[in-house]
């Protein structure tokens, strides 16, 4: 959503917001309030968009086509059509599961940066269920660095904006850093970037440090950071 506030998205499937538009987002879930006698659904159903952009209003018209039934198992908030089986879900299962490239057969560890966002917390547990054996957080709060130890079972979490990312990363990932979840982009980026191992991955899903920039997306790597990815043979991959 940042980026359309952008002249440029800097990717080719979102339109930037125009002043006066309703704005839209890439997924969204309401209940069906009238239904023609033509199309599949009943008023009171629980429906989500497929492949259309979700208006950001009480009441919309849609072509039935775009939508689709959830039938939501009991108990469950329908938010988690937002969050764990929406696009943060899929971005975090597909980035890792696609392009991290864990060995589950050997000690590795991966760090996840905005690791307390709807993706990143979502990235890291994932990691740990295909087999990362320490997952270490970079996020910007106490309370969020307590909420990714103690609940969402990450080894360690390291916040940016209170410690050294450089030192905190030495002493909980003390043999280096074979997968990296990169939500930030910038200086946190270089520096889990330095202290990567051979071979490592980058898993490229957001550049938030650098959406109030005028750098282009994804921005240019430091030279520094470049020599090192050249060097160690990292290699790096967009989330989808």
């Amino acid at each position: 959503m940042r980026c359309r506030m952008n002249r440029s998205t800097g990717v080719d499937y979102l339109e930037p917001f125009e002043p006066g538009e309703l704005v839209d987002g890439l997924e969204g879930i309401g209940v069906v309030e009238m239904a023609s006698p033509a199309c599949n659904f009943e008023v009171g159903d629980l429906v989500t968009s497929v492949g259309r952009l979700w208006p950001w209003s009480r009441l919309f018209v849609a072509d039935h086509s775009d939508l689709v039934k959830v039938n939501l198992p009991r108990g469950y908030s329908p938010s988690i059509i937002l969050s764990c089986v929406g696009i943060s879900g899929m971005t975090a299962l597909l980035g890792i599961r696609k392009k991290a490239a864990i060995d589950p057969t050997k000690p590795q560890t991966i760090v996840v940066s905005g690791a307390a966002g709807s993706c990143g917390s979502l990235a890291g547990q994932i990691a740990r269920l295909d087999g990362c054996t320490r997952v270490v957080g970079i996020c910007g709060a106490p309370e969020k660095c307590e909420v990714l130890m103690n609940e969402l079972g990450f080894d360690g979490a390291i916040n940016y904006k209170a410690e050294s990312v450089p030192d905190r990363l030495r002493t909980l990932a003390p043999d280096g850093v074979d997968i990296y979840f990169d939500n930030v982009g910038g200086f946190v980026s270089d520096a889990v970037i330095a202290q990567m191992n051979q071979g490592g991955r980058v898993v490229l899903c957001g550049q938030i440090a650098v959406y109030n920039t005028n750098l282009p997306y994804p921005p240019p790597i430091p030279e520094k950071t470049a020599e090192i990815i050249a060097e160690r043979g990292i290699r790096r991959y967009s989330a989808w």
